[in-house]
């Protein structure tokens, strides 16, 4: 009795929830992968992007939003399965976001009945699958190792930038500044990361990542990203940082780095930069007409 009473509140609940959403709000969706959180919506079938620079700000607010590191909005595309814009939670944008990229990947290759599709993102086409254990990986291209793709601000030795540190410049789409330390424990992350990532080597300002070496092929890294400060987790930063280390000769190709949410496995191929992780969707949300008459 007890059983058929619960369901029958529960039917009456989620239909009393379903009756709330007014058609004129947004429904969106709330995913992480390694504890990188996103606020995905979804927007194909639209005219245009739906996703403005106030509204992904509002949303961004942990408080009087939603919260989020970054924002993605799926949109349609006439050369691969998708199309994915990226937005950092201070309204700004990204140029690429790979723990976004594979958590929405898994949700479209739901949707779409594929364990492996293709997308385009201001980094441009990429692909992505799911593996047998549940984990999406993403071919985040090649990375960008000239001074003008990353960009910075003038030509200088990518592998010793003259910064305090010594780090590696590397692009993966978006800029990253790649520093060695004994310890990424250790380091100051609220104090150091705005010092490099506002930096005037850095144009359009930068990631910071801090990464220690832990073992055999396998770091720690810690991160401070540009417009959303301290993440759990960073899939662009981690496919710089496995690159740099590489080309610092503190590991090989393959490298499986040790993130504050969890592990991230990084391959750079022939055809670009892998990385396999985690994902999860937590949860599905509908924005009210107030809340998005509020921010336009």
């Amino acid at each position: 009795m007890r059983r058929l009473l619960a369901k029958s509140c529960g039917a009456a609940y989620m239909q009393t929830m379903d009756q709330m959403r007014d058609p004129s709000g947004l429904g969106f969706m709330k995913m992480h992968g390694a504890g990188n959180d996103f606020v995905v919506i979804d927007s194909r079938g639209r005219n245009a992007p739906v996703v403005t620079p106030a509204l992904a700000q509002a949303l961004g607010d942990r408080n009087r939003g939603v919260g989020f590191d970054q924002l993605a909005e799926i949109r349609d595309s006439q050369t691969a399965d998708f199309a994915l814009d990226f937005w950092n939670n201070d309204g700004s944008r990204a140029g690429a976001c790979g723990n976004a990229t594979r958590c929405v990947s898994n949700y479209m290759m739901a949707q779409l009945g594929k364990d492996a599709l293709t997308l385009v993102t201001a980094r441009g086409g990429l692909s992505a699958r799911r593996r047998a254990d549940g984990r999406v990986s993403v071919n985040m291209g090649q990375p960008q190792l000239d001074w003008a793709e990353v960009p910075l601000a003038q030509a200088v030795n990518m592998l010793h930038l003259p910064l305090p540190g010594d780090p590696v410049a590397v692009g993966m789409g978006n800029p990253h500044c790649v520093m060695f330390v004994a310890d990424a424990e250790a380091v100051d992350l609220p104090r150091t990361g705005p010092l490099y990532e506002h930096d005037p080597l850095y144009p359009q300002r930068t990631n910071v990542e801090f990464a220690s070496v832990i073992g055999a092929n396998r770091l720690r890294m810690r991160v401070w990203e540009r417009g959303a400060g301290i993440t759990l987790a960073c899939g662009s930063g981690a496919c710089a940082t496995a690159v740099a280390a590489h080309l610092r000769g503190l590991t090989g190709r393959q490298v499986t780095l040790d993130l504050d949410g969890g592990v991230l496995e990084i391959d750079w191929r022939d055809d670009g930069v892998w990385m396999t992780g985690p994902v999860a969707h937590v949860f599905d949300g509908w924005l009210s007409p107030e809340f998005l008459a509020a921010h336009p």
